[in-house]
């Protein structure tokens, strides 16, 4: 198998910056016949083309775990918002003449914020297409509020919502494997990093806690993701300066589209940041741009009646309690899982991770790791994370 250093350095490597929640009462899933909707080839890759990319990277020595060309397919398949069907999409990477079923590993992307870095818009190789030219059938959910779901804000960081955009794929592609005669066999991978490492926790969750999906996982790998955000709201009310402040506008946003509690913007943010979020947040503006607009210090970004009430125990209890459902508490990890993270990591801190990596293990998770990556950031543990995590995933 190919290194996954490879796919992500090459995939992720515009969002390595990027930041990348738990409800008890989950939409129920939609049928499987109903979920795949269609399939488009985007472009066919071979294999001597993937190798000398590997080389040109500075990869040649892995040119020889290249053994298949791939085909990219961008697939849509129905999935639920709101408890209401509508349509998702991803991409599908699949290695050409296998002989033998292949694996499927669904890999989650990092925080984006513009249309154009959605995996489906596929404006050129990804480096996921390496997953497949080693011999993975790899599965790219957009998320929704991307793709063929643009006109949605993105439920960022909402438990439910990211489960079944990547629970629904993977059931949707068995359809596609059907139409396309693609053979797989049972092991199913979850890999993920930042935001993605959050929403594989998501679907793990949904699929280990209902039966009626049917899926197994082989073993699944989360960094960096914030899984406690009720311990990443202390760090913000904590008077310290956040270095990304373009995470928690799109929380809050996000959390106000997603639930429908239709607050005004300037009850929550001051101006002139009020009034600049919605073109900021239209889809075309990318992390960094929207960082330029906004200020690292919370007490100036949010109103004083809100960031006080963020700090006060009897105050803001509905977005408080709605932290705390997206939050990963009351369920403990059984599919083999290892959770990475950077300890110099100050966009999400490593204290996240460790809190739930305890927690999890109290709550008797038989097969859970944490592995630190000592001095390592939220844009430099990628490589190690991935590094560690290959001979792990091909044990398997």
């Amino acid at each position: 198998m190919i290194r996954l250093l490879l796919i992500y350095t090459l995939l992720f490597g515009t969002l390595a910056t990027h930041t990348s929640c738990e409800k008890d009462a989950v939409a129920a899933p939609i049928a499987e016949k109903e979920l795949y909707i269609s399939s488009e080839l985007v472009t066919t890759v071979p294999k001597s083309l993937l190798q000398s990319l590997a080389v040109a990277d500075g990869y040649g020595v892995y040119a020889n775990d290249i053994k298949y060309g791939v085909s990219v397919y961008r697939l849509q398949y129905y999935t639920s918002y709101q408890g209401k069907e509508i349509k998702a999409s991803g991409l599908v990477c699949v290695p050409q003449g296998m002989e033998t079923a292949a694996p499927v590993i669904s890999a989650q992307h990092g925080t984006i914020f513009t249309h154009n870095d959605a995996p489906s818009s596929f404006t050129g190789l990804s480096g996921f297409e390496l997953f497949a030219a080693a011999g993975y059938v790899t599965l790219i959910p957009d998320y929704i509020g991307f793709g063929e779901s643009k006109h949605i804000f993105h439920p960022y960081y909402d438990q439910k919502h990211s489960a079944l955009a990547v629970v629904d794929m993977i059931k949707a592609a068995r359809g596609f494997y059907r139409e396309k005669d693609v053979k797989t066999n049972e092991q199913l991978f979850l890999v993920g990093y930042s935001e993605g490492g959050y929403v594989t926790l998501a679907a793990q969750k949904e699929i280990e806690t209902n039966p009626s999906h049917q899926l197994k996982i082989t073993a699944s790998a989360a960094g960096a993701g914030g899984y406690d955000l009720t311990h990443m709201l202390s760090g913000i009310t904590s008077g310290q300066a956040y270095t990304y402040p373009a995470y928690l506008a799109y929380i809050l946003q996000a959390y106000n589209h997603t639930n429908s509690w239709n607050r005004p913007l300037n009850e929550l943010f001051q101006e002139p940041y009020a009034s600049k979020l919605p073109q900021l947040f239209n889809g075309s503006n990318g992390g960094s741009a929207i960082n330029r607009e906004l200020t690292t210090n919370p007490q100036k970004l949010f109103t004083p009646a809100f960031y006080n009430g963020l700090k006060e125990a009897d105050k803001e209890l509905v977005l408080k309690q709605a932290l705390q459902d997206n939050s990963f508490h009351g369920w403990a990890p059984q599919s083999p899982t290892r959770l990475y993270h950077g300890t110099a990591d100050n966009i999400v801190p490593f204290e996240n991770s460790q809190l739930t990596y305890d927690r999890f293990k109290a709550q008797g998770a038989p097969h859970t790791e944490l592995i630190s990556i000592n001095g390592g950031t939220h844009s430099t543990s990628f490589v190690p994370m991935l590094q560690s995590l290959v001979p792990w995933i091909k044990a398997f």
